[in-house]
Formats: C-alpha cells, structure tokens, sequence
C-alpha cells in the first residue's frame, strides 16, 4: 500500500494542507500520524469491498481515504457539508467527484450506488438515525454501507456525553447495530480496531496508555518529547488489529451491513457485545 501521507510519492497535486482543527484527521503531521493510521488501517481493510464499484464517501473530510478507493472503484463521489474540505479535496484529488451537501439529505438518486462508505462520521451527527435511512435510500438493493465509529466504552469510558466536543453520541457495538437495523439493514459482520503487538508495548512504554501519553501532551500545550514524537511518527497501519473479539474492549466499532435484495433470504452475522 503506497504512504498516502506523501503526494511526491503518490503523484497527488500539492495544495494547502487542510488545518487541524480536531474535528478530522490529516496525513503528513507527525503528532497526528497515530490518529491518521488508526483511520487508514480501516480502508484497507474494506477496500476490497469497492473494487469496481460505484461508491459514496459519505463525509469524506481531508478526502485521503475517497483517494485510496479511487485505487479499486469504478467511481467515488464525496459528500462533505464543510465548504473548506470540499475545496480541498476537488483541489488535491481529482479522480475522486465531490459534492457539497447536508449528510441527512444526501444530494443522490434513490438505488444509484453501490457501495457507501461513512468512516468515523456518524458519532459527528445529531440525527444518526435520518442519515442512515438516507444511505439505504442511495443504495441499490443488495449494496453494502461500511461504517466506522469510536467504541463509546473505550473512548469516552464511564460517560454519557463524549469527551471529544465534536462529536454528539458515541456508541457501543450493540447501538450501533440497533441503529442499522432500525434502517432495515442486515449486519454482515461488527468487528473492532485493537492495538496489535507493537503498539501494546508502547502502551507499556508510556505509563500504561499510548493513547493518554499523547493526549496529556497536546491538553497542555507542552512541546513533546523527541521519544514520543518518535514513537507516534513511527505507527503504520500493520500496528493495529481489526478482529470480533473482545468488542468492548475495541478502540473503533467497524461494520458491514447491506441493504437487502428482494428475494434475500440469508441471515445477518452480527457478532456484538456491550
């Protein structure tokens, strides 16, 4: 998989990053680049799922990962409300199409596409249901929505309101499959994104949490520490782990589910805790 992060590499067109606000991830920022890889490692994954497909990103940010799937699919079209990420990405990515438009109200045909990807979104809006209906109504019968979303228990444990100010409810695995359900889709599977070995042991390194080591650091404003900075610029995505075990314990929900055909007669997998 070619470093997204790098358009000499990649032959992407240069063009103004897009600042970090903390509302979205952004490649090429070494502080950053745990949060960015934990984000790509779950379009690896999935992107099998869009080879030669006609695929959404439903709010597609910074616009990378619209750029991976244009690696597969036979089209990606975006749709992103914020103006600026919009801009960016019909600059920077020209293979990927992009509209401007409110996620509740998704600016598509009913059954125009195949494939709808929605990668740490939907913990963003206020009305999660709507939106949801909204990618059924934009896929054909049989398509596929692949979604994303911080484990709300391991994200922001032991509250009800999420600890990020950007996001308006976070949820667990068994919401999150109420949710789709709720929207007639079938679950295929619900796996979640874990630490793998590496990353296990600089959690070891660094007081116990990777995770809270950078997250002090960038609450109090300090320059970090060479060693830290070090250890987050190394990450890729073969640190992490995408498995159905011990879903409580998971940093992101990651799901498949499908709008099913009319004569669908198979059962959803639904592998779920919490």
């Amino acid at each position: 998989m070619t470093d997204s992060s790098s358009a000499e590499q990649t032959g992407i067109p240069q063009s103004e990053p897009l600042p970090l606000t903390g509302e979205r991830t952004v490649p090429g920022i070494a502080e950053e680049n745990y949060w960015f890889r934990r984000h790509e490692v779950v379009y690896e994954q999935l992107l099998a799922q869009c080879a030669g497909q006609v695929v959404l990103e439903a709010g597609s940010g910074e616009g990378y990962g619209a750029n991976m799937i244009a690696d597969v699919a036979a089209s990606v079209t975006c749709v992103d409300y914020d103006a600026s990420a919009a801009a960016h990405v019909r600059d920077r990515y020209p293979r990927v199409g992009m509209l401007r438009g409110n996620l509740a109200q998704l600016p598509l045909e009913d059954a125009s596409v195949d494939v709808v990807v929605n990668f740490q979104v939907i913990e963003h809006l206020w009305d999660q249901g709507q939106f949801l209906d909204e990618c059924f109504r934009v896929l054909k019968p049989g398509g596929v929505l692949l979604i994303s979303t911080p484990n709300r228990i391991t994200f922001s444990p032991g509250r009800d309101t999420p600890l990020n100010p950007f996001h308006t409810r976070e949820l667990n695995a068994g919401e999150l499959t109420e949710l789709l359900v709720d929207s007639q889709f079938e679950v295929q599977t619900m796996t979640g994104v874990h630490h793998g070995e590496s990353l296990r042991a600089l959690d070891a390194k660094h007081g116990g949490s990777f995770i809270d080591a950078q997250i002090e650091r960038a609450l109090a404003g300090e320059p970090w520490p060479e060693e830290l900075t070090a250890d987050v610029a190394a990450i890729t995505t073969a640190d992490f782990d995408i498995h159905p075990v011990d879903m409580d314990a998971s940093l992101d929900l990651v799901a498949v589910a499908v709008k099913p055909s009319s004569n669908s007669s198979a059962s959803p997998i639904a592998p779920v805790s919490g």
